[in-house]
């Protein structure tokens, strides 16, 4: 195979992968996180990297796997566009698909396999950070079984979550709670719903930030947004839930907004940036990402989540970021590209035959 990271950024082929699989809840109009939506984001991604003069093949992968790997090594591309996104609960499937890739020994925008897995395990992740002093909520605990919860001293309130999922799946308006009996109750709903244990956290009062960063050895850190919650109704808990982030029929969708540029002094700017940068550096993401931070009862930033490959659609999250700093989203996308064939540090490409 030849040496691919020599290679001009000009001309490449490009394989656009995706998530064919519908998965095992059904897909309605209102839910911006559906099937049909995601396939409307990688046709704009293909016309996109067609205008930046690419040859594109949009390759979708559902469950047969030896046909993709056959259909991928006869494609025989300069790199992979990993926008395989999982749809099954917890199935964690993205951190297998990227070490598939790897060891096909083609180069790959994003993430390596090991940071999708820690990023997806949030208790792995945020006891990987603490480790290395970055902040993170207190009260970070692990819970497995409905009986963990006497094994703790607690704080409330309280926020609780599935601990393998992504995009706001399993938080929801009684995600917070406040007392041991509405701790067990959450406790119990995600081991049964979800299959998996729960993420259990102190819930910070403060304002909340997604800080982008794009890039490969000269990553930064793009302007940061804010979400804001202001206009939320008092009995919905100022959150980014699954409703706020996909159903455009819900009160938290339509009353929870982002502001980007965020009005931030100079000084806690800094510390969010430097912070974002040192837990993206942390879990070893590459190429782009998204970390969400939310200040505490004093004012100071805790890591919530490294989100590595974050969503890419155009004109909102990460592009909206990127366009506040003058990249254009054609600009994003050849940026995510370049830092693919960069490779990140240490990545040695030996591929074996699968």
């Amino acid at each position: 195979m030849p040496n691919r990271s020599r290679r001009s950024c000009k001309s490449l082929h490009v394989a656009l992968v995706y998530n064919a699989d519908a998965g095992i809840i059904p897909d309605t109009p209102e839910d911006r996180g559906s099937t049909a939506d995601l396939r409307h984001m990688i046709r704009d991604m293909a016309r996109v990297l067609r205008s930046l003069g690419h040859r594109v093949t949009v390759l979708p992968l559902a469950h047969d796997l030896f046909a993709f790997q056959r259909k991928l090594r006869h494609l025989d591309p300069d790199v992979v566009f990993n926008q395989y996104d999982d749809v099954v609960h917890g199935a964690l499937y993205e951190m297998r698909f990227a070490a598939m890739v790897r060891m096909m020994g083609f180069p790959l925008t994003g993430s390596p396999a090991l940071a999708l897995g820690l990023s997806r395990y949030k208790h792995m992740s945020a006891s990987l950070l603490h480790g290395t002093g970055i902040p993170i909520p207190p009260c970070t605990e692990l819970l497995e079984r409905v009986g963990d919860v006497d094994r703790h001293e607690w704080r409330f309130p309280l926020i609780v979550q599935p601990s393998q999922e992504h995009a706001g799946i399993g938080l929801d308006r009684d995600s917070i709670v406040r007392s041991k009996k509405a701790l067990r109750q959450q406790v119990r709903r995600i081991v049964q719903t979800y299959n998996q244990p729960a993420l259990v956290q102190l819930f910070l009062p403060g304002r909340e930030f997604n800080v982008g960063i794009v890039g490969g050895k000269r990553a930064r850190v793009m302007p940061l947004a804010e979400v804001n919650y202001e206009e939320l109704p008092a009995d919905i808990p100022p959150i980014m839930s699954y409703a706020a982030k996909w159903i455009e029929t819900s009160v938290e969708y339509k009353k929870t907004s982002v502001i980007c540029p965020a009005a931030v002094e100079p000084e806690l700017a800094r510390q969010i940036s430097d912070i974002a940068m040192r837990a993206f550096r942390a879990v070893r993401a590459w190429g782009y990402s998204r970390v969400d931070i939310r200040l505490d009862e004093a004012g100071l930033p805790r890591v919530l989540e490294v989100n590595c490959n974050a969503s890419l659609e155009e004109g909102v999250a990460l592009a909206r970021s990127a366009d506040k700093a003058g990249i254009s989203y054609p600009q994003l996308l050849q940026m995510i590209l370049s830092a693919a064939l960069e490779g990140p540090p240490y990545d040695v490409s030996v591929s074996m035959l699968l």
